[in-house]
This record gives structure tokens, C-alpha cells and sequence, in this order.
């Protein structure tokens, strides 16, 4: 069998954590070295020097580009539903990539084209990729580009592989907040519309609601959990199906902004006020959340800066020749804070 480009690398080059530890310093010692910054003392930089020279290491390529000030090349492998989502993701990307010497590349890809938008992303030098949702969670995505020695940053999933880095918020932790939002204003059958399947967000967001239920001493029952996939349309459909029941809730929280909107639609549709009829709820905060009547009270997972520090990170990890050991990194896995904000659709249940 063949083993990866990665562990090949792990197994045979010495890295700069090796060059640290035969030195006595750190890492970032290590890289303020070959970067040549004045703020290393010369008996410490003798050590390093002397340690680079037994080792015979040398820094990858991505990490002697950026000593020397040429770009680095960082793929964004995308397959993400929605617009709103992927366009706040791509506003952070380009940003942070204009405060450093950073081309972003992107590249989409559908579900059975993986392997060859891989192929296609990496066929000139890539230094680095960044996996937006779904493909953060995809084990066939992840697999390949370990193989291929390129270093990941995955974003928004709840099980990053050991030698990635990811960056994401405390998904279960804020679908709780939501539904006790909901529970404290008094509502006591609360819908829940799912997120996608295949994405880890969409179980942590579940369970979130679950143990909200519980400790809000309300029963959960599974007529109101409806499966929707992040999109405007499984967002309809649930929310029909939620509206169908001979007892329906009086407050729906869908997993995203785009299915709470199609929620609201569902509600005027049938001559609902939102929220005095229904409440309905989201998660993202995206630039929908402001466009529609009336404005959606959601959560806030700050998408433009998760792109900002995804970037950060993969730079971060090319200073450090940090490509196949992301637990070298001070932070590789970065949680950034959530908010909830209210707006207009929601309220106490009319009977209340």
C-alpha cells in the first residue's frame, strides 16, 4: 500500500518542531530564525543554526515564499448551497488575503466531481486549502488531500481530522440558547427544521435543540423535528409539513437563514402573522436575515471572520512548516464566539 505524500514527509524530512526540540526553543523561535528577525538573541540563534545544519533541514517551499515575500497560493474547494453563506465566506477570504501575500483560488465542485476539482485546484502550486461547508466533513475530500500533503483548514465541523486545522463556533451550544430563547418567551411546542445530513453542524445544532427541550422540562417529540437540507426549498417543504400538524408549533427554528425565510414564506402563504402566529427563528445571520419581512432573529456565526482566521491559519502553518502537524500551532483549532440576535419575527405565543 502506499503511503501518503504526508506521513512520508512526517516519517523522513525533519520539520521545524525537530530542529526545535534538538535546538531547546520553540517553534516560532525556529521560524523567527529562518526568517532572519532581529528579536532572536545570538546565542539562541547560534543553537538553531546548529541544529538546522546536524538535521540538514530546510523549510518547504510555501515557507521560504513567504520568508522571501512571494505569494502564497491558498485553494477555497467549495459545494455550499447557499449563496448568502458562501458570499460573506468569500468577502473574509479576500480580505484577509489582501492584509498578506495571499492568492485566493477557488474552485467548485458537485457531488462525484470531487476528486477531479482536487486534481484541477492543485494542478499548478497550492500551498494550502480551505474546506467551507459541506466538504469539511467529507472523509473522501479529507483523504485526498492528505494523501496529496496539502495542508486544511475546515470550517464549521465538529470532527476535524487530527492533522488538520479547523475553525469553528460552538454549533450546539448556540441552537440551545436559541431554543431556550424561545422556550423563556413562553412557547412550548417549538418546530425544528434540520440542516443537512452529511454536515456535522447539523447534528451539533440538533442536539442543541434536544437538550434545550429537556432543560426547559418539554417533551421532544418527533413530529416537530423536520429534515431540511440548508436550502430555500427543504426549507419550504418542512415548513409545510410542520404547519400540516393537527397541533402545529407556535415557534419554528429552522438550522439556517435560508430555511427560516422559506418558513416565513410558508406563514404568509396561509395568512400567519410572524411572530404573533408563528415565530420562526434561523441560524447564521446572513444577509438574508435583513432582507426579508420581517427581519429574522437568529443566530449570528460570524462567517467573514471564520474565512479571516482560516487564512490566518494557513499562514500561520506555512511560517511554521507546519503542513502535516497542526497540534504545533498554538491555536489550530479556533472556536469564535456566536451571538444571538433579535429582531422582528419573533414573540410570545398569541395565547400567552
Amino acid at each position: 500500500m502506499k503511503e501518503p505524500r504526508s506521513s512520508r514527509r512526517q516519517h523522513n524530512v525533519p520539520t521545524v518542531s525537530d530542529v526545535a526540540a534538538r535546538a531547546g526553543v520553540s517553534p516560532m523561535t525556529v521560524s523567527r530564525v529562518i526568517n532572519d528577525k532581529a528579536s532572536v538573541r545570538p546565542a539562541t540563534r547560534e543553537r538553531v543554526e546548529a541544529a538546522i545544519a546536524a538535521l540538514n533541514y530546510a523549510p518547504n517551499a510555501a515557507a521560504r515564499m513567504l520568508a522571501g515575500g512571494e505569494d502564497v497560493r491558498i485553494g477555497v474547494l467549495h459545494t455550499n448551497p447557499s449563496f448568502f453563506y458562501f458570499s460573506e465566506f468569500l468577502i473574509g477570504c479576500l480580505d484577509q488575503a489582501s492584509r498578506q501575500t495571499v492568492q485566493i483560488l477557488i474552485e467548485k465542485c458537485e457531488t462525484g466531481t470531487e476528486i477531479a476539482a482536487i486534481e484541477h485546484l492543485t494542478r499548478g502550486r497550492i500551498d494550502g486549502i480551505i474546506l467551507p461547508p459541506p466538504l469539511c466533513d467529507s472523509a473522501l475530500v479529507l483523504e485526498a488531500l492528505h494523501e496529496r500533503g496539502i495542508p486544511v483548514v475546515a470550517i464549521s465541523t465538529g470532527r476535524a481530522p487530527g492533522w488538520a486545522l479547523s475553525v469553528s463556533i460552538d454549533d450546539r451550544r448556540a441552537a440551545y440558547d436559541m431554543t431556550r430563547h424561545l422556550g423563556d418567551l413562553g412557547h412550548r411546542r417549538i418546530g425544528f427544521i434540520t440542516g443537512a445530513p452529511n454536515q456535522t453542524a447539523s447534528a451539533e445544532r440538533l442536539e442543541g435543540y434536544r437538550a434545550a427541550l429537556a432543560d426547559l422540562d418539554l417533551p421532544i417529540i418527533d413530529a416537530l423535528i423536520a429534515d431540511g437540507l440548508f436550502t430555500y426549498r427543504s426549507g419550504l417543504e418542512a415548513a409545510e409539513r410542520l404547519l400540516d400538524l393537527p397541533e402545529p408549533p407556535s415557534a419554528i427554528f429552522a438550522a439556517n437563514d435560508d430555511m427560516a425565510a422559506a418558513a416565513i414564506a410558508v406563514a404568509h402563504r396561509r395568512g400567519l402573522d410572524v411572530p404573533r402566529d408563528l415565530a420562526v427563528v434561523g441560524f447564521d445571520d446572513s444577509a438574508l436575515a435583513t432582507t426579508i419581512w420581517p427581519e429574522l432573529t437568529t443566530i449570528r456565526q460570524p462567517v467573514t471572520d471564520m474565512a479571516r482566521m482560516a487564512v490566518e491559519l494557513l499562514v500561520e502553518a506555512l511560517r511554521l512548516d507546519r503542513s502535516t502537524a497542526p497540534g504545533e500551532i498554538a491555536e489550530p483549532h479556533v472556536r469564535i464566539a456566536y451571538t444571538l440576535i433579535r429582531r422582528e419575527s419573533d414573540a410570545p405565543p398569541r395565547a400567552a
